[in-house]
């Protein structure tokens, strides 16, 4: 697909010396109005270049491209030489490449022979995965998507949370309290009752808090009963967590927890020993980070055990050596901010160069209408009751449509995860936000559920004549797209033709709402085009140029969809 604004710039180049194409591509504008045109050229800079005003310098620009046929109407505003494109030229380029890549529209080679890693979701094992934990897994599945269309070859890891104090604290809340049965039965909510009333009984019992610091160090030592307690957990916590990643239908390469980095940690005491960046303060271990603002990052504590740090630093280690990446994302809550930057400044003491490849990829806290969510107070929302609440309401909203019963189950699962993870791409990752179930569940206005509603109206459109879509994709038909060229028609066109650009400025980034932005734009354009022409006209030539925007439009939106991880039904 060609790249009008850089046509646009060519085409000026010729008449224009002293400039050459990229210096007038940077200089090029889109208007705010596209009554002003596509494109405008502002002709300031060169008044001082060819000592004339900005006013007249536009003028005769214009004049000298009246013949051009990329261009509709080149016209002059004041100091500004607005261009309004050949729209059937520009429609029909569009058209092509939606028709000849299909799934593979805005998808592109950009990233060829670099593999990224993408760390998300990471939920913390035996405790619950809720909502909180939905901002990581949905904003993390979308830039592993995004950055697989740009053609990188991309990693997607889950790190869990599966070591650490709090084990400590679980194994000692079980012996306690525990039942075997209550953990087969409902794993999550029983350990979380477990841990809630460990720190309910700890504040009575400060004593708690040594015997669990005691109980992980013999879980770091590998003894038998305490690892034996520990696999369990994480085998029970993963089969639950498994539901909600089937739900959302999300895959990971690698489920290496911070318990896998635990023999490797060594080695990177030893590199920051060699490197003298390693001191003790306090019987504890830590590196200095006072020269760049930040406090101490500790790394191994008086009693010899490690801390997050640790494991995070021989994690990027073990990537860097296994992967070699070109960019190791994380994503993970704001809150982490301070700790990001202490280990990537760490990893760079270390004589890493490639500390730079390390990203964090921040977003804003969840909190409930009712207050802060709390694991230790119990305070959650579980992510799979979510879904499934989704689901349940979506499903008696579509009993009443026309969809037929053997596709009701699985349209009502992708309409409810839809608008749930939808809802949550929709904002810019870093804003916090207050959990609301009448938000998450209202269907109407600029929501999942009306943006795959347009995807199936358009499929409906399409399955009316299918012999005339076959035609269009195979090539028999060609359409003559200025019989498609009304402002409807062009203006969605023109959100059509951005979307590569966009999937591109998304990967940039690391911002899945820009797509859910664009694809809502596309949307709207398309329903607009939709109530204001009629597509299915007795005409056949004027009915492919209307059924070839249509196929676009469809097409666009599905891609998008996909990119956030959300399905796009043919019927509801």
């Amino acid at each position: 697909m060609k790249d009008l604004k850089k046509l646009t710039a060519g085409i000026l180049a010729e008449k224009l010396e002293g400039l050459d194409a990229a210096d007038i591509e940077k200089m090029i504008e889109t208007p705010p109005d596209s009554t002003l045109g596509d494109y405008a050229f502002p002709c300031f800079r060169l008044a001082k270049m060819f000592r004339k005003a900005p006013q007249m310098i536009a003028q005769e620009i214009a004049e000298q491209l009246a013949g051009e046929t990329a261009f509709h109407e080149v016209r002059n505003v004041n100091a500004y030489v607005n261009f309004f494109m050949n729209r059937a030229e520009a429609e029909a380029d569009a058209v092509v490449d939606v028709l000849e890549k299909k799934d593979e529209f805005g998808r592109s080679d950009l990233g060829a022979g670099k593999t990224v890693i993408v760390e998300f979701s990471s939920p913390n094992i035996a405790k619950p995965f809720h909502i909180g934990h939905l901002r990581s897994t949905v904003i993390g599945n979308s830039i592993n998507k995004i950055y697989d269309a740009l053609g990188y070859d991309v990693v997607r890891i889950n790190h869990l949370g599966d070591y650490g104090t709090q084990f400590g604290k679980m194994i000692v809340a079980y012996r306690k309290w525990g039942s075997e049965e209550d953990v087969r039965r409902e794993p999550i909510k029983s350990l979380l009752s477990y841990y809630v009333r460990f720190h309910d009984e700890a504040e009575k019992d400060p004593s708690l808090e040594d015997e669990a610091r005691a109980t992980f160090a013999r879980l770091e030592q590998g003894e038998k009963e305490e690892t034996e307690l520990w696999k369990w957990f994480r085998e029970e916590s993963l089969r639950e967590f498994t539901y909600v990643y089937d739900l959302l239908g999300i895959e990971f390469d690698s489920y290496a927890g911070e318990s896998f980095y635990s023999d490797k940690m060594d080695r990177v005491i030893d590199i920051m020993n060699e490197k003298g960046i390693l001191q003790e303060s306090q019987g504890a271990q830590i590196v200095d980070l006072s020269d760049y603002n930040m406090p101490p990052a500790i790394i191994r504590k008086k009693d010899g055990s490690t801390l997050y740090i640790t494991r995070d630093i021989a994690a990027a280690l073990y990537r860097k050596e296994t992967y070699d990446f070109f960019k190791n994302i994380y994503v993970v809550a704001s809150q982490q901010n301070l700790h990001f930057s202490q280990w990537f400044k760490v990893i760079e003491l270390m004589g890493f160069d490639w500390s730079e490849q390390c990203v964090h990829v921040p977003f804003g806290m969840v909190s409930l209408e009712s207050g802060t969510l709390s694991t230790r107070k119990g305070q959650v929302v579980f992510l799979l009751d979510v879904l499934n609440k989704s689901i349940e309401r979506t499903r008696e909203i579509i009993k009443e449509k026309n969809v037929p019963a053997e596709a009701l189950e699985q349209t009502a699962k992708d309409v409810g995860v839809g608008a749930v993870v939808f809802n949550e791409l929709s904002n810019n990752r870093i804003k916090d936000y207050v959990f609301s179930w009448d938000k998450v569940l209202n269907f109407d206005g600029e929501t999942g559920p009306y943006v795959q509603y347009t995807h199936a109206r358009a499929s409906s459109v399409l399955r009316r004549t299918e012999e005339d879509v076959k035609a269009l994709y195979e090539g028999s038909a060609v359409p003559d797209m200025a019989l498609a060229s009304s402002d409807a028609a062009y203006e969605l066109m023109k959100a059509v033709r951005k979307f590569p650009k966009i999937v591109e400025e998304a990967g940039e980034k690391y911002e899945p709402s820009v797509i859910t932005r664009h694809i809502i734009d596309v949307a709207q354009y398309f329903n607009k085009f939709y109530h204001d022409e009629h597509i299915l006209v007795e005409d056949r030539e004027e009915r492919l140029a209307r059924l070839a925007v249509t196929i676009a439009a469809k097409q666009t939106i599905k891609n998008g969809l996909a990119l956030l991880g959300v399905a796009a039904p043919d019927r509801m």
